[in-house]
């Protein structure tokens, strides 16, 4: 048999391991089990994917999606690899037959989903084949408090059960501390290797901006350096989805719909699209990219707030997973906190699941207000520390200044207080700014004692502000009625003057155009005629065959060909990603792309 390092250079075309890749392959191997916890793009797949080629039998391989077994299956038939799924997507026959080869040893690895997995039927099936290992995918879906909640992955403990003598190994991009003990306890894992690697992304860049027209802010975003590119628009409510897609469409950019309450019919054929085109991109809720393998999504946006630092953490992962440069841009207001507080107090949750969503939620804020390097506040929330600055997020390439708030800060609350705590943000500021509105005059909002003592500030200055206080938790939004503010017992001290704050200087709104930015390790310029032809033949031979053109080649690979230009098998072989079976089918198709070129 083939060493882990032979397979790994001339199956899949690299000449070494990342991080803790070698050292789970060897306890794998050994027939040990596992917990393996990698970032989104970190090489997790080939944990699994070498022991299975090394040891007798076949691998299964739980995954929760459909659109990720396909893609993976593909990859590896591409590879030279037996490989096969077994889901709702095939029909009778075809299932048969594969149910056949399964039994028969014909395979190397076997993609299910855990309903299939579960029954007494595929079970029975995997008693008469001879097993090299069971690899849990997604293995966050095992935890009831998470966001990727699947009821199926609680019942995985049956194959250590049935089965005692296979390994097993568990994967994830997204585990705190609490969610790790959940696998472990669920999957009966308490003897398991841990492996942790750090859930740092350097190539991703992590960027927050304060909303002031969403639209027209993304759309500067999209043309100043994403102008091509493939990416993903997430929003909160379906309805922001379908307005979204269709102004962007209206602007002239490739942008497809997706969320639940499409039929299962369009959201595939619009996932196919964003899948085998190249620039398209998706506009989505968060029902959208969990197990998405298109590694050259360039952008993740958030038009809306994320519920928790593990969505965002997870949701931002799906940009940049070829690890060249890639963006994670939200746009953030106190209207997605009102919103996302609303929606967690009217939920059908016990009252345990709700303090925990808030103190999430609450996390969340501090990322988005913080003034420290965003890269140390989000690894330190998954007790990972991380020596600042990154060099590769807002806070760090353009520093935040701060400013005495205290007087500020007191005026604030104070008008919070003197309106009865029963007033949301508009109308607070009204009050300071001392406008004589309607609901001011019907109130004798008038005269209370803040009325127009907040004039040395502008509206949009207040409205930072009392973000920020909502933020540091210094004001709670009330639900029950409109989203008015209250105090709450730490902003007592700030009232009475016995505790200062800081507040961050929101960046200034730039009004005209900034320059297109690239970046050293961003793909070749969007003008380049022979990138293009690269591209165009990559895409012409996904096309003949049926599979998206990251199955050819990732990006990363295309860019190598395009930088060092080879025009022999023996050069193609030293491109990274190029292994025995893809130099024999697409070496001479792209050199002569070279060879016209160069």
């Amino acid at each position: 048999m083939k060493s882990p390092q032979e397979i790994l250079s001339t199956v899949f075309g690299y000449n070494e391991f990342r991080g803790e890749q070698a050292a789970v392959i060897d306890h794998l191997i050994a027939g040990n089990d596992a917990l393996v916890l990698m970032p989104t793009g970190g090489g997790k797949s080939l944990c699994f994917q070498i022991p299975a080629m090394v040891r007798r039998g076949t691998a299964i391989v739980i995954s929760p999606l459909i659109a990720l077994m396909q893609d993976q299956v593909d990859a590896l038939l591409q590879l030279g690899v037996k490989a096969a799924f077994l889901n709702s997507s095939l029909d009778v026959e075809s299932a048969w037959r594969i149910e056949q080869d399964l039994v028969d040893g014909n395979l190397t690895l076997l993609y299910v989903a855990p309903e299939r997995l579960l029954t007494p039927r595929f079970l029975q099936l995997l008693e008469q084949t001879q097993l090299s290992l069971f690899a849990i995918d997604e293995a966050h879906c095992v935890s009831q408090w998470g966001h990727d909640f699947r009821p199926e992955y609680v019942q995985l403990s049956i194959l250590h059960e049935r089965f005692p003598t296979v390994p097993r190994i568990a994967l994830t991009a997204t585990a705190d501390g609490p969610t790790r003990r959940e696998i472990i306890e669920r999957l009966g894992l308490s003897q398991a290797r841990q492996f942790i690697s750090s859930f740092d992304r350097p190539n991703v860049r992590y960027r927050i901006v304060q909303k002031h027209n969403t639209r027209e802010q993304l759309h500067q975003f999209l043309t100043t350096e994403h102008p091509e590119d493939a990416g993903i628009v997430y929003c909160l409510s379906r309805k922001r989805v379908e307005e979204t897609t269709e102004w962007l469409c209206s602007k002239g950019w490739s942008a497809l719909p997706y969320h639940a309450g499409l039929s299962n019919v369009i959201r595939q054929k619009n996932q196919q699209r964003f899948i085998r085109e190249e620039g398209v991109i998706m506009v989505a809720t968060v029902a959208f990219g969990m197990g998405i393998d298109k590694p050259n999504v360039r952008f993740v946006a958030h038009l809306d707030l994320p519920k928790s630092m593990e969505g965002y953490y997870q949701e931002t992962g799906r940009a940049g997973r070829d690890g060249l440069f890639a963006n994670a841009w939200l746009a953030y207001g106190i209207s997605d906190v009102i919103t996302l507080r609303r929606m967690l107090d009217s939920s059908e949750a016990d009252e345990q699941h709700k303090r925990l969503e808030r103190r999430k939620l609450d996390a969340l804020l501090g990322y988005c207000e913080t003034t420290l390097c965003r890269r140390q506040v989000m690894l330190n929330y998954f007790s990972e520390h991380y020596h600042a600055p990154c060099h590769n997020c807002d806070n760090c390439l353009d520093p935040i200044a701060t400013w005495d708030g205290k007087i500020a800060a007191q005026m604030a609350l104070s008008c919070v207080y003197r309106t009865g705590q029963r007033f949301g943000v508009k109308h607070l500021i009204d009050v300071l700014l001392g406008k004589k509105t309607e609901q001011i005059m019907r109130f004798h909002h008038d005269k209370v004692s803040t009325f127009g003592i907040g004039l040395s500030f502008v509206q949009t200055q207040w409205q930072s502000i009392y973000r920020q206080l909502v933020a540091a938790n210094l004001l709670t939004l009330d639900m029950s009625g409109y989203g008015s503010l209250k105090l709450t017992e730490k902003s007592v001290p700030v009232l009475r003057g016995e505790q200062t704050i800081a507040f961050r200087h929101d960046p200034v709104v730039k009004k005209k155009k900034e320059k297109s930015k690239r970046f050293n390790n961003l793909l070749p310029m969007p003008n380049d005629s022979f990138w293009h032809a690269l591209k165009n033949k990559r895409l012409e031979l996904a096309r003949e065959q049926g599979v998206p053109p990251y199955i050819i080649f990732h990006d990363s690979t295309l860019q190598e060909i395009h930088d060092k230009k080879p025009l022999t098998e023996s050069e193609f072989m030293m491109i990274s990603g190029v292994g025995q079976s893809k130099l024999q089918r697409y070496a001479k198709a792209f050199m002569d792309v070279v060879a016209k070129f160069c």
